[in-house]
């Protein structure tokens, strides 16, 4: 029986992976250069150690840039883009229905603390989480699982008592590992990434109130055991 529900940040909450990619699409504009968008969504929801999208645009262009001058205004350009975005449709209902359920709420995210709260707080919603995992707390980022087990530990969930929101490959990856029930939400920029790993996929959290997606977890565990 489920008796907590974990959700990721970026692009399942909020929608920031667009306007993550925005604003390397300007930078790399500015150089008459392509972004390279299939081998950067490889990292989305987890570690961005696979791919520098400056040493990738100084091997385009031949030229010696100034990294962290670039990092810096597209991370600048990055922040105004997220500034203003609201919860993504359904969020909302799920926390307040969550809270009504008296589930236990948990975000597992591999952006900083500082982004998370940042923005939860911004949007009303950082007091309705009984606990809030970032990669400030582990040593390994999503796909690694360790962030989900830690979720599950502050929580006081077993991992079948869980069930995890993700939208991006990685993030599916890593709650799998723990042994959790994921449900795949994907959003513009992930739609088109492989979520077959996920053991249920939603377009929308806003096209499926809770109550029906619990059942339907239940239906799918007791068909599955």
């Amino acid at each position: 029986m489920s008796r907590g529900l974990i959700f990721d940040f970026d692009g399942l909450m909020v929608e920031t992976e667009t306007s993550a990619r925005d604003s390397w699409v300007e930078i790399y504009r500015e150089f008459g250069c392509d972004f390279p968008y299939p081998v950067w969504a490889q990292t989305l929801g987890g570690s961005r150690g696979g791919f520098d999208a400056c040493l990738y645009l100084a091997e385009q262009t031949g030229l010696q840039l100034d990294h962290d001058e670039l990092r810096a205004r597209r991370t600048q350009r990055h922040f105004d883009l997220v500034a203003t975005q609201p919860l993504i449709a359904g969020v909302a209902g799920y926390l307040t229905e969550g809270r009504r359920l008296n589930l236990k709420l948990g975000v597992a995210s591999s952006s900083s603390r500082a982004w998370v709260v940042g923005h939860l707080d911004r949007l009303g919603v950082v007091e309705v989480f009984d606990a809030i995992m970032t990669r400030d707390d582990v040593a390994h980022v999503k796909p690694d699982p360790e962030l989900y087990l830690l979720a599950l530990a502050r929580l006081g969930l077993e991992p079948h008592e869980a069930i995890v929101f993700e939208d991006a490959p990685n993030g599916v990856l890593a709650a799998k590992r723990a042994g959790i029930f994921t449900v795949a939400v994907p959003n513009a920029l992930t739609c088109e990434l492989p979520l077959d790993h996920a053991d249920l996929r939603v377009a929308s959290l806003a096209d499926l109130p809770l109550t029906d997606l619990l059942t339907a977890v239940e239906r799918h565990v007791g068909t599955s055991a």
